[in-house]
Parts: structure tokens; sequence; C-alpha cells
């Protein structure tokens, strides 16, 4: 067995080791940080990365590389291997690429030699591309030669000793280079970004289904839902292969429940290939800072049941591009700024887009620079001149978005995707020559007899500049429970606060009276503009968590999210209420009478 010295490279708790047979182990790199400012990181519960080594007579084989954050580590494990078994070459095999990745790749390169990579096609071009381009964010720079590659074509069959590897390449829109491992032996799959999810766990595998459902469709809606069309292919493609164990580079395995699972990874893709109308995301991202605009974008429109299509146009042919154009109603389009331009596949998209785009449709365009923003310029003055309307200013972001401005981008896809479906629902009221409407339904005309408090739900989560706040009116709120004393609220799938309402976050229930309603209710139903202060003018009070108490609040409740229920449109929160007040014993609750179930 590999013998690692625990003192040093367990400190803290950052390394775990699990020995998947003799001679092939996963070491999975453990990080607690709850500040990350990635959108798919906002359930707060750190991060892992699996890394996965196969010792073969003299050569060591590497599957998905840790960034260079876990470098120091890393070099010190493969000293081990190298020593115990006098091991002199390295194949790192490797699909999800990106600038962090290549650092560790390099250093690797330059300190153990005898560097083999194997990889996709479009692995290879992202590899050439980022080999030897400087990053901004990187004050020293040392060109490398780029060592031996091969190129995987379809698929790949390496039998090593006692170890049989299936190599699989899985391109998607996000992770163009993208490639999965299936041991035969253990039929274990080492499923990289696909099925993941951002947890620090210690142990190998999961105990139940359910105990990382949420997660993992976090990590879905986040990253996967723009290219469901892909991942719902590739699932079908997995689901034909015999599987004990699914290892993602993120999270712990799955062993339990995997026909199921993967038949929930289906269904969730399938479900968003509706007749609902559609956006074409048009994108390059050289560092990955300008596709995390484009997630946050995106996951802000699909909040509005409106479908994002996401197209990186380096690794799209020119007849998808085209096909997505026509087929969509709207259109956002990023870049990058490399050198003063924009990259060469952006500056054809934008010429295919300006020659097939449908001027009546909006755009929006976004980009992240980091000495300039040629880029984000160039598209703004070719659109404009070309005759498209915006639907909101141009997005330029320096290096990469944090955590305020990540709400904020989802705010204003939300925005864009409520536009986008108000002219579809023009379109269909038009063309509706039918007598009978919901505001007739006796069905729903009942249902709207349903009462409810009338309150302002307030939200604020992280600290400092990474602080973010929300707040929304509610109405659909009832006690759940005695003991632990609880309540359930119902809330809105395309609601900004929704974000800040996930399993172990605080808020604040402010119960309205009857005699001062008015002046919160003007304030929380008016539109707010994509990350504009819900409290501005106003002079708040705190709760013990930190959440906001607003002046006119008959009585207020602190609690904490215990249980989330999707319901069609809405997301059922369960909190249980842990602190609370009376403001004024001298009023009754203010109450939300509606003539009809169709609308608030």
């Amino acid at each position: 067995m590999l013998e690692i010295n625990k003192s040093s490279l367990f400190e803290d708790k950052k390394l775990s080791k699990f020995e998947i047979t003799e001679n092939f182990t996963c070491i999975r790199f453990l990080d607690q940080n709850k500040e990350r400012f990635e959108l798919e990181f906002n359930l707060e519960q750190g991060s892992s990365f699996n890394t996965f080594l196969i010792r073969s007579n003299e050569e060591l084989f590497v599957i998905h590389p840790p960034e260079k954050s876990y470098l120091n580590s890393f070099n010190k494990i493969i000293s081990i291997f190298f020593d115990q078994f006098k091991l002199n070459k390295i194949n790192i095999i490797t699909g999800h690429i990106n600038p962090q990745i290549i650092e560790t790749i390099k250093n690797i390169n330059t300190k153990f030699k005898n560097l083999t990579i194997t990889c996709s096609n479009p692995g290879f071009k992202l590899i050439s591309e980022l080999w030897n381009q400087r990053n901004p964010n990187l004050e020293k720079f040392v060109e490398v030669k780029l060592p031996k590659i091969s190129i995987i074509k379809k698929e790949l069959i390496l039998e090593l000793e006692n170890i049989s590897l299936e190599l699989i390449p899985v391109p998607t829109a996000r992770w163009p280079g993208g490639l999965i491992v299936y041991e035969r032996n253990q039929e274990i799959l080492l499923s990289e970004k696909i099925f993941s999810a951002h947890i620090a766990s210690e142990y190998w595998s999961e105990t139940n289904l359910i105990s990382t459902e949420i997660n993992r469709k976090h990590f879905y809606d986040c990253l996967m839902a723009p290219m469901s069309n892909q991942i719902v292919t590739i699932a079908e493609r997995i689901a034909e292969l015999d599987i004990k164990t699914i290892a993602p580079l993120h999270g712990p395995a799955i062993e339990y429940s995997l026909k199921s699972f993967l038949n929930n990874y289906i269904r969730w893709g399938e479900n968003l290939s509706t007749n609902n109308p559609k956006i074409a995301l048009i994108y390059a991202s050289a560092y990955g800072n300008t596709a995390s605009i484009g997630d946050a974008l995106a996951k802000g429109i699909t909040r509005t049941s409106v479908e994002v299509k996401s197209i990186n146009c380096e690794f799209t042919s020119n007849d998808e591009l085209i096909k997505s154009i026509q087929n969509a109603d709207g259109y956002l389009i990023g870049s990058p700024t490399l050198g003063g331009h924009a990259p060469t596949p952006i500056v054809s998209a934008l010429g295919t887009l300006l020659s097939e785009g449908n001027r009546d449709k909006p755009v929006g365009i976004f980009g992240s620079f980091g000495w300039s923003g040629e880029a984000i310029d160039l598209l703004e003055s070719k659109l404009k001149d070309g005759g498209f309307k915006f639907s909101f200013d141009p997005i330029r972001i320096k290096f990469s978005p944090n955590k305020p401005k990540i709400k904020e981008l989802e705010e204003i896809g939300t925005h864009f995707g409520r536009n986008i479906l108000k002219k579809a629902k023009q379109k269909i009221r038009k063309s509706d020559t039918g007598m009978i409407t919901s505001k007739t339904n006796p069905t729903l005309q009942a249902l709207g007899r349903v009462i409810g408090s009338l309150c302002v739900l307030t939200a604020s989560k992280g600290k400092d500049e990474n602080n973010v706040k929300g707040a929304m009116l509610a109405s659909w709120v009832s006690q759940a429970s005695f003991s632990p004393p609880g309540l359930s609220i119902a809330v809105a799938k395309d609601r900004s606060v929704e974000s800040l309402l996930q399993i172990g976050d605080s808020f604040a229930l402010n119960i309205l009276s009857e005699k001062d309603f008015k002046e919160p209710l003007k304030r929380f139903t008016k539109p707010f503009a994509p990350g504009e202060n819900r409290f501005e003018g106003l002079k708040i009070k705190l709760t013990p968590n930190n959440q906001v108490i607003i002046p006119e609040s008959l009585a207020w409740l602190d609690a904490l999210v215990k249980e989330r229920m999707e319901c069609g449109d809405h997301w059922i929160i369960y909190a249980e209420v842990l602190h609370g007040n009376i403001i004024r014993s001298d009023s009754l609750t203010a109450v939300h009478h509606r003539k009809s179930g169709a609308n608030y």
C-alpha cells in the first residue's frame, strides 16, 4: 500500500486518500472555503477535487490533474510514488482544461520530465492555446515547451496492469475538451464535471441518493442547464455502461441508486427541452471569467423558464451557430479581450449574428478584461450599427465577478428572460380568440380565496464586500410546525432573493400591520433594477442573525432554512424560527385578499 506522511500532507484535513485497488488511488483535495465567487459554489459547503492515480510498470497515469492551488501537495504525492515504486514516466489524462490546470501540468513537466498528455482533439486545441498564453493575473511568465501529446479522436482503450481504461471524449459547450474515463474491471466511471457537486466531503461516497441531490441539482442548474441537450445525450450514453460507482471531479462518489440518479439527470435535461422561448448565448472564454459571467446570466434567465442554449463559438460549426441564431428569441454574446482584441472565433460569430440575427429580437453583450475592454466595445459598436436593440447596458467586468456582482448578473438575466416571456405572451394573446380566461375560471376564483399574511421577506448573506441582500413581498406564508417552531413560505423561481434561501441560510420575515402596510407594499412591489439596494433610505434594524427588520413591521421572525421543495413555478421553503418579537401590539396583521388564484 502507498505510504503517505500524514503529518505533513493531511494537515488540517485538506487531503484524503482512497485506495480503489492496489495500484488505483483517488487523492481528494478538500477546500473548506465558503466565500468562493463562482455561481455553483453558492450553497457554501466548500468543495473537493478528485484526482486519480494509476501506476503501471514504470509509468504513473494521472487522471484529472488538480488546479495550481493544490500543486505543492500534489508534487509531494508524485514524488512518493516515484520513489516508492521506481517510476520514471507520467501520462496525464485530462479533459477539464483551464489556465490553473495548465500551470499544474507545466510544473509537473518541469519537475518530473518524461511527460505525455492524453486528451481529445478539442482538448489539444485548448492546451495549445493556453500553454504559452500570458495571463494578466500572473506577474511572472516563463515560456515552456509543449510536451508530447497523445490525441484521442473517438474512443481509446488503455490496457494497463490489472486496469482496463476506456477513454471517451464528451465535448460540451462549457467544457469542449471533456473526457470521461471508464475502468472496466472495477466498473467505475470517472465522470469529470458531469454529476459533480461542490461538497467538502471526507467520505469516499455519499450515504444515499437524497443526501446530495440538492447539491448535484444546484450544480446542474448552474452549469449544465444551458447545454441540456448535450448532457442528456452523454447521460444516455453512460447509462449503457455497467457501472457500480460514479466518481466525479467534485464531491463524493455515487454508489447508491445509480439507475435512479442517471434517470434524474436525463429527466432534468428533458424537462428543459420545451416549447418555451429560447436564448442563444454565444461566447468565448480564455481564462473562464467570461464563461462565469455567461453562467450567471443563464442562471437568471432559466429562472423565468426561458431556455438558454450555450454556444462556445470556438468549438461550434457555423451551420450549428446559424441554426441556433435563427431559432432564438434573443441573443447574448460575450468575449474576453486578449491583447487589445476580440478572439477570432468571436469576430466570426459576430459576423454570423449580424447576417442571420433578427433585429426585432433583444440582444445583450458582456465580457471580461485585464487591462482594457476593446472586445466589448467592438461588439457594442457593430451590433448598434447593425440595428440591434440592447436589452441592458454592456457588461464589463475586470477579471472575475465577485458575489454581489454575480447576484446582479443573475438579476440582469432574469429581467432579460422576463422581457422575452412578455413578448411571447403578447403573441399568444393576439392569436387567442377564446372567450374563457383565467379570471373567470371558477376553480381559480375559489383558489384565490385562500388568504395569507402580508409580509416582507428579507435576506442577507456574506460579509463585507461579499455581502448580498434581497427582499420580496410575501403572502403565501403559513406556520408549519409547533416543535420546533417552523413556517413555510412559497417563493417564485424567478425571484432574485431565491438564491439567498438555500438550506442553512437565514432570513427575516417582517409581518406587516393592517394600518401601515401601504408604504412597504409600494416599495417592495415595484420592480427593482439589477443590483439596486432594496433598503436605501430605510432606518433598518437587525435580528440576532443580522437579517433586516424594516421600520413598518408589526412583528418579525428570524428563521433558518431547513428544507426546500420544488413545486411547479415556486419553491416551498420550510424554515425553523429561531427568534422573533412583537414590535406593535395595537394593530392586527395585514391580510392579502385575491380575486383569482391565477396571480398574486
